[in-house]
C-alpha cells in the first residue's frame, strides 16, 4: 500500500482531521512538568493527545519550531514523537517548510525522511524554484513518502509574494501550483495518486 493510499485509508476511517502538536511549555500543566526534563514534558504532553485522538485523526502534524526552540532537548521530543508516531502506525507530518537550493535540499530531505526526525511526509516551501523541489523526488519515488507544498497561506504577508499579479493577471501562487500540478501528473500511479 502507497502511502497515499494509507493516508485516503485512515480519512475513510477517522475523517479528515489533522491533529497539529505545536506544542510549547507555556500551555502544558504544571501537574505534568513536574520532575521531568523539558523533553519529557513535550513528549509526555504529546503522548497524551495522540494516545487520546488516535482514533478521530487521519494524520499528526509536528511543527519544528515549537521544538527547535527548546534547543537540544526540544529536538529530542521532536525525535521521541515521530518515533511514536511510528511505532503506531500513525501518520505524520514534519511541518518544516524547507526551501533551499539542491544539495541542502538534499540533505533537509535525508534528515525528515529518514533517520532520527523521520517523517512521512514533509511540508516544501517553493518559492525558491523547482530546483528546490526536485531533490525530495528521489524519497518519495517509491510511494513511501510525500511531500506537502506551500502555495497560498492565510497570514496577511501573503500579499507581499504569493498574491502578486503576472502579466497575465494572474497571481503567483496559481503559476507554482500549475508547475506543480505538471510534476504530479508523473508521479500519479495505479492507485490514483501522485
Amino acid at each position: 500500500m502507497t502511502l497515499m493510499e494509507r493516508l485516503y485509508k485512515k480519512i475513510e476511517e477517522n475523517g479528515f482531521v489533522c491533529v497539529g502538536l505545536d506544542t510549547s511549555l507555556d500551555y502544558i500543566p504544571e501537574k505534568m512538568k513536574k520532575n521531568k526534563s523539558v523533553s519529557e514534558q513535550l513528549f509526555d504532553f504529546n503522548k497524551v493527545i495522540i494516545d487520546n485522538t488516535k482514533d478521530v485523526c487521519a494524520i499528526y502534524k509536528v511543527q519544528i519550531a515549537y521544538y527547535e526552540s527548546y534547543g537540544i532537548e526540544g529536538m529530542l521530543a521532536y525525535k521521541n514523537t515521530l518515533k511514536y508516531l511510528r511505532e503506531n502506525d500513525l501518520l505524520s507530518i514534519a511541518d518544516v517548510k524547507r526551501s533551499d537550493i539542491a544539495q541542502s535540499a538534499s540533505q533537509y530531505a535525508k534528515a525528515h525522511f529518514s533517520g532520527d526526525f523521520e517523517a512521512d511526509f514533509m511540508t516544501l516551501n517553493p518559492y525558491m524554484g523547482m530546483d528546490s523541489i526536485s531533490p525530495y523526488l528521489e524519497f518519495i519515488k517509491n510511494k513511501d513518502k510525500g511531500v506537502f507544498v506551500l502555495l497560498r497561506t492565510s497570514n496577511p504577508g501573503a500579499n507581499d509574494f504569493e498574491c502578486l499579479r503576472l502579466k497575465d493577471d494572474s497571481e503567483l501562487f496559481y503559476t507554482i501550483g500549475d508547475k506543480l500540478k505538471e510534476l504530479n501528473d508523473k508521479l500519479i500511479d495505479d492507485s490514483g495518486y501522485g
